[in-house]
């Protein structure tokens, strides 16, 4: 029963959020509720809960490392918009933007694919989503139209981060816990990523929205850009892309968490914006406007605290303990996947389910459950598919990726809306890519 109203809480949350706009509640409100209330149904209900090593643990511990694994996350997320706001102050996107010159809609959504899918498998998906909705704010002014753009860049990202050990959290997830290889998870994913977004991309481009060409203010495009560059633009976006590559760099080296290089790379990129002069007359009186405070006083930090939220409820149901099959206590989440296992014939299936799980749940606690459930070995095509499913599936819905919810935190964009226009686009390059998946590999 006491389970049963964690589930609830979660449940009433989660439509909450979606139906954010129609009941005009910001969706940071319900996440930080369900949130509290989720773990509060636990302590009152005296719930056994299972940490990290599947085995039970005292709440307060279990919480704790909970919390270290979201802080992680959000200090992660807080250091790369610092670094994107700072870039942008000094308008170091002016660079790129004034680069691309075409007013065509469907070759600034090529364009825009192209740069989320490898930006995403340099940096990581959300640090790459971050960057392009940046950037697309200055070659589309126009909301209405900008959304579209960045919702594919949204499944553009998540394709583009399958494939590489760092271009997602789950696919590092499984790098580090050793079972798949860097070659490996290229090999295997890079050609079913390719058609991930190529599908959807194909399809979108004949689409209403991405023809004819791109809405402009009055005032000429090409000459506004070129006015917005200043003294520090090149030097600053060197800088700031400069730093958010150095992150997995630097975990590589050090295997530390990735939080603390983005920590160094931050304190590198405000230490130069301190005494870098973006303009010829440049005066103490103007420093401000140029600084990291005034950076992240332009943070989204709604949307930090909704990823707070989000997260802190999914570890409620990682954690709470109910009956698994081995007639031992797991993890609710561990449960439902064991679940899968013993009613789905094929693997194959148990993993594409698995994909739209993540796109409903955080894909995070899911690998962490199928890592706990396989013992296949090094570079086994199950990791792989596990790593293309858990990674893409999660474009079919807004909230289903980091990526997704950096989006939707800075651009407001309505949840039902990339249902009803993005989730179906999203769906058939899934459902392409894992038919790429099986046929050239063989599947699971």
């Amino acid at each position: 029963m006491a389970v049963g109203i964690v589930v609830a809480v979660f449940i009433i949350g989660y439509l909450l959020i979606v139906f954010e706009h129609p009941i005009k509640l910001d969706k940071t409100v319900p996440a930080l509720i369900m949130g509290a209330l989720c773990w509060a149904a636990i302590a009152l209900g005296h719930l056994d809960v299972v940490g990290h090593s599947h085995h039970l643990e005292p709440m307060e511990e279990v919480l704790l490392h909970h919390i270290g694994k979201v802080a992680e996350i959000l200090f992660f997320l807080i250091g790369a918009m610092t670094i994107v706001e700072l870039v942008d102050l000094h308008r170091g996107f002016a660079v790129i933007t004034n680069r691309i010159n075409t007013t065509s809609k469907s070759k600034m959504l090529v364009i825009i694919c192209i740069l989320a899918f490898f930006l995403s498998a340099t940096l990581d998906n959300l640090a790459s989503t971050i960057v392009l909705v940046s950037l697309l704010r200055k070659l589309i002014p126009v909301k209405e139209e900008r959304i579209w753009f960045i919702s594919m860049a949204v499944v553009a990202a998540n394709a583009g981060g399958a494939w590489s050990p760092i271009g997602d959290v789950t696919t590092t997830m499984l790098w580090i816990g050793e079972k798949v290889s860097t070659m490996g998870l290229i090999k295997n994913l890079v050609l079913p990523s390719i058609v991930c977004i190529a599908v959807p991309l194909l399809i979108a481009m004949r689409m209403k929205p991405f023809r004819g060409n791109i809405s402009m203010p009055s005032h000429d495009h090409e000459q506004g850009m070129e006015n917005e560059r200043l003294l520090s633009s090149k030097a600053m976006l060197i800088v700031g892309v400069g730093g958010l590559i150095f992150v997995p760099i630097f975990k590589t080296i050090t295997h530390l968490p990735p939080y603390v290089g983005m920590m160094l790379a931050l304190g590198i990129v405000w230490l130069v914006s301190e005494y870098i002069h973006p303009e010829e007359d440049f005066s103490e009186e103007h420093k401000h406007h140029y600084s990291a405070h005034n950076a992240l006083s332009r943070i989204e930090m709604s949307s930090i605290l909704f990823f707070l939220g989000i997260l802190v409820a999914v570890a409620a149901l990682e954690s709470v303990a109910v009956m698994g099959h081995g007639e031992h206590k797991v993890g609710l989440l561990k449960s439902v996947a064991e679940y899968m296992d013993s009613v789905i014939p094929s693997q194959n299936l148990v993993i594409i389910v698995l994909g739209f799980l993540s796109a409903l749940i955080d894909n995070v606690p899911l690998v962490a459950a199928s890592m706990g459930m396989y013992t296949e070995a090094l570079d086994s095509n199950l990791w792989h598919f596990i790593a293309f499913s858990a990674g893409t599936g999660g474009s079919m819905l807004i909230i289903g990726s980091a990526a997704g919810v950096a989006a939707m935190g800075m651009e407001k964009i309505d949840f039902i809306w990339y249902l009803k226009n993005i989730g179906w686009l999203a769906l058939l390059g899934f459902l392409a890519g894992c038919g790429v998946f099986i046929l050239v590999s063989g599947g699971v």
